[in-house]
């Protein structure tokens, strides 16, 4: 449960108790974020489509003792969305307190060069999976222990807002069409 106060960081902030999700946590700003929540104390649970990847930074952030827990799975892939929340599930006794749609792809090629599978992919990794992602949360995060509920945090970017040269489909994306 996340409680404010006065004094340090530690004393100022809790995430004692409380579980999260992250997806795409082996780097960028997934891995900053799971660092920080489990920073706070949350236990989080993290993926990534390498395994290479994620198996190295479960070593780092156990040498840090963050309580992270990994596992690999391609949000590009429906059922394997769906195996991760099941892990999720049963890693965090069927309660989840913040859900955090971080995993994405980014390429800068023109709309008339993209191909079908292209345009399906980028639409399926940065925003179907944000959408089955917290549909399959919901039942999880009912039982959030956070005062208040549970959270979904989408990611988005500069990109939605303003449109690249190259990074048409990827605006669509992120919110600009």
């Amino acid at each position: 449960m996340a409680v404010a106060g006065c004094g340090s960081r530690e004393e100022r902030w809790s995430l004692a108790g409380a579980t999260a999700l992250v997806t795409g946590g082996s780097k960028g700003i997934g891995h900053a974020i799971v660092e920080e929540l489990a920073g706070f104390g949350a236990r989080v649970h993290t993926c990534s489509r390498n395994a290479a990847e994620l198996e190295e930074c479960r070593r780092l952030w156990e040498e840090k003792n963050l309580r992270v827990t990994v596992s690999v799975c391609d949000v590009l892939v429906r059922a394997q969305r769906e195996k991760l929340m099941e892990t999720v599930r049963q890693t965090f006794d069927g309660k989840l307190d913040i859900l955090v749609n971080n995993a994405g792809q980014f390429w800068f090629k023109p709309a008339d060069e993209c191909t079908a599978e292209d345009f399906s992919n980028l639409m399926t990794t940065n925003l179907e999976a944000s959408f089955h992602l917290s549909q399959l949360a919901r039942p999880l995060l009912i039982h959030a222990s956070i005062a208040g509920g549970g959270s979904i945090i989408n990611m988005s970017s500069i990109g939605g807002s303003i449109a690249f040269v190259g990074s048409t489909i990827y605006a669509i994306t992120k919110g600009t069409a």
